[in-house]
C-alpha cells in the first residue's frame, strides 16, 4: 500500500484529503506542524507528499527544498495562494504539481495517483507496466484509446488521439508537418497539410491549460512540432 504524508495545519483540509485518498486504497499520515513535518517526510518512508505553503515551524517551500535535496519522490503543493509567481517558486523548488484550494477532492487524487504511477515507471518499480503513458497532469491509455488531463476525461477523434500518441510517444522529437500527415493520414490520403494544423489546434485546446502558450505540444517554427516533456 503506498503512504501518503499531507502536512497541512487546517485539520479539516486535511482530513478531507486523508478521507479521499483512503477510499482510494492509500495509506494517509497527517502533519500539522511544517518542521515536524519535514522530520516525518526524512524518516518515514513515505511515497508522496501532499505540502501546504502556510505553516508553522516552516514554511512550504523550505520544506520542499529540504525534501528534494535528499529524496526524489513526487511533492504536490496544495496551497491557497494563486499567484504565478508561487507557482513558478514551488515548481522551481523541485514540486512535481501545484494544486490551489479550493480544489476538487475527486481531482487531488487522480492527481495523486498518476504522479505515483509516473514515479513508479520513471524508477521501474511498478511489477506490471501498464499500458499508459504520464506525462505531468496528462495520462494517455494506449489501450483503451482515451485520454485524462488532470484526472478527467477529454473527449478526441480517432485521428486527434492517433496524432496526440504519435507525439507524446516520441517526446522531444520533431515532426515536421509532411511527416505527421503521412504517418496519420496516409500519402494516399485527401486534404493537404493545413489538416495537420487544424488537428494540432484542436487537440491543444483539449489538453493544454492555455493553448496560446502550450506546454505539451510546442511549435518549432519553420520546421513542426514536438511533444515537450
Amino acid at each position: 500500500m503506498k503512504r501518503i504524508l499531507i502536512i497541512e495545519d487546517e485539520l479539516s483540509i486535511a482530513e478531507l484529503m486523508r478521507d479521499y485518498l483512503e477510499i482510494n486504497g492509500l495509506s494517509v499520515d497527517i502533519e500539522q506542524n511544517g518542521q515536524r513535518g519535514l522530520q516525518m517526510a526524512g524518516e518515514g518512508g513515505y511515497d508522496l507528499v501532499l505540502l501546504d505553503l502556510l505553516l508553522p515551524g516552516m514554511d512550504g517551500f523550505e520544506i520542499c527544498r529540504q525534501i528534494r535535496s535528499k529524496q526524489d519522490i513526487p511533492i504536490l503543493m496544495v496551497s491557497a495562494k494563486q499567484e504565478e509567481i508561487d507557482k513558478i517558486r514551488g515548481l522551481g523548488l523541485g514540486a512535481d504539481d501545484y494544486v490551489t484550494k479550493p480544489f476538487s477532492p475527486s481531482e487531488l487524487v487522480a492527481r495523486v495517483k498518476a504522479h505515483l504511477s509516473r514515479y513508479e515507471r520513471l524508477t521501474g518499480t511498478r511489477e506490471e507496466e501498464k499500458d499508459e503513458i504520464i506525462i505531468r497532469n496528462l495520462i494517455i491509455d494506449k489501450s483503451s484509446r482515451r485520454v485524462y488531463r488532470s484526472g478527467r476525461e477529454v473527449s478526441m477523434t480517432s485521428k486527434e488521439f492517433n496524432l496526440l500518441l504519435l507525439l507524446a510517444s516520441n517526446p522531444n522529437r520533431v515532426f515536421s508537418k509532411e511527416d505527421i500527415f503521412d504517418r496519420i493520414w496516409g500519402m494516399d490520403s485527401a486534404g493537404n497539410m493545413a489538416t495537420v494544423t487544424v488537428h494540432i489546434r484542436k487537440i491543444r485546446e483539449k489538453i493544454e491549460i492555455d493553448p496560446a502558450n502550450p506546454q505539451y505540444i510546442e511549435t518549432i517554427w519553420g520546421v513542426g512540432y514536438r511533444f515537450a516533456v
